[in-house]
């Protein structure tokens, strides 16, 4: 089935470039100019993934992302663009819902591989077993669901990928590369610290109230589940 792309975009000609790049690479385009219409929109159609801007006139990108997940649309890949590319601004775009993010300006075909990573549901790999532990962690693939010693633990999209990744790859060594490559699925600069920032977020959801802790930092190589 043709994959449907929602583009939320107030420059004209940026949408306009989107858009027909989109289409002439086989998907069905859907644009908004605000963030009002887009979330119309959003629940007018079927959506598989939504390209959108942070600097939008009366409701930001952030915002439109944080009511896109308040809406229930856990898992709708959400690509945001900015022209902000610190950690900070990384951070607060990814906090507030997005799954990945591209810094303007940008070359068409690299939004398109996102798209297309985002699409196909690569990066974690699918299980057999859809309840990943260790210890009194348990992590639910299918009900999304994680708790601790029984206690449900809330965890936004990107934590719940870092998490199930260093599940699946317990008792091993991750260095930052490969998390970025695999949670994130794309190539961020490495410059930035984003992957600290989610480990340190995961300690204080699942480490911080328990006397075992089951995140660990090896020195100069990455982090460990164990």
């Amino acid at each position: 089935m043709v994959k449907q792309i929602l583009v939320i975009e107030d420059e004209p000609n940026v949408a306009a470039f989107i858009s027909q790049g989109l289409q002439e690479s086989g998907y069905k385009v859907f644009l908004a100019y605000n963030g009002s219409n887009g979330l119309d929109l959003l629940q007018q159609m079927q959506i598989d993934l939504v390209v959108l801007d942070v600097i939008l006139p009366k409701m930001d990108g952030r915002e439109v992302a944080k009511r896109i997940r308040e809406m229930g649309y856990t898992y709708l890949p959400i690509i945001m663009l900015t022209a902000l590319g610190t950690t900070e601004n990384i951070v607060k775009g990814l906090d507030s819902g997005a799954d990945d993010y591209l810094i303007k300006p940008f070359k068409f075909k690299e939004l398109l591989a996102r798209i297309r990573a985002r699409t196909r549901n690569k990066g974690v790999p699918v299980v057999n077993n859809p309840k990943l532990t260790l210890k009194d962690l348990e992590l639910d693939t299918e009900a999304k669901l994680v708790t601790r010693a029984g206690e449900e633990i809330s965890l936004t999209s990107t934590e719940f990928r870092l998490l199930q990744y260093l599940l699946l790859n317990k008792n091993k060594v991750l260095n930052r590369v490969d998390i970025l490559e695999k949670v994130w699925d794309i190539n961020f600069n490495m410059g930035t610290n984003v992957v600290d920032v989610y480990v340190n977020y995961l300690r204080n959801k699942i480490d911080k109230n328990f006397e075992v802790k089951l995140i660990h930092t090896v020195i100069g190589m990455g982090y460990i589940l164990k």
